[in-house]
């Protein structure tokens, strides 16, 4: 599973066809969701115990067993990978963030359309996309892991990842060569489409640099609940 994980993260764009992250058709769906949080966090804690009660168990019996030993070890070089281990290195962080409300009064004033002065998903999709071209490491999005099964999602006018539900500012961090990162980032067709809604309406958009950076584990279910060819 840890294997299949590695060669899906090669090739994911991280990406998810949908509607506009602020579409306002969905908000009983982002209420719905709420409700359901601290059910979640309860299964989440449920599920960390018990997944560390299995990696105990297996540990024991990579000890006793060569061959089980053998493929643990091989699992360990992919996690990494797979994003199951941390990882530190120098990173590049990206924050997306909606117009001001003077800025949005302002441009609304002029004639501006409301979809152009908030974060869309696109926005965050083309961000992603781009410092996986400049050959990031591992990444997060507000603070979680993303692995090959990770997806941009809207929700109303939040954005939906890994069962939790967040608004804007948007932020990413890939641990990487932060110049490589940089370069990607500014040669990326969808980014610069996006600086020049920023400079246009007055969208927030700014990109930081760090020595050293330490992106979590993910802990989550690696398992793909479901897939469609692409015709």
């Amino acid at each position: 599973m840890v294997a299949a994980a590695a060669l899906l993260l090669v090739t994911s764009a991280v990406t998810a066809r949908g509607t506009d992250l602020r579409s306002s058709d969905a908000v009983p769906v982002t209420e719905r969701i709420k409700a359901e949080e601290a059910t979640l966090a309860s299964l989440t804690k449920a599920a960390d115990r018990l997944r560390n009660e299995i990696s105990t168990a297996t540990a024991q019996v990579g000890r006793n067993s060569r061959e089980v030993g053998a493929a643990q070890a091989d699992a360990g070089r992919l996690a990494l990978a797979a994003g199951l281990v941390a990882l530190r290195g120098p990173s590049v962080t990206v924050s997306l963030n909606d117009a001001s409300k003077a800025d949005q009064q302002r441009d609304l004033a002029a004639g501006a359309a409301p979809d152009d002065l908030v974060i869309h998903q696109q926005d965050v999709q083309g961000v992603v996309n781009a410092l996986w071209a400049g050959g990031a490491d591992g990444m997060t999005i507000m603070g979680q892991r993303v692995v090959a099964t990770s997806a941009v999602l809207c929700v109303g006018n939040t954005l939906l990842l890994h069962g939790q539900t967040y608004g804007p500012p948007f932020v990413i961090t890939a641990v990487g060569n932060p110049a490589a990162l940089r370069r990607a980032l500014d040669a990326d067709p969808s980014v610069s489409i996006f600086k020049q809604y920023v400079a246009t309406y007055g969208l927030r958009y700014a990109v930081t640099t760090a020595t050293a950076t330490t992106l979590p584990t993910y802990t989550g279910p690696l398992e793909l609940s479901h897939a469609k060819a692409v015709s």
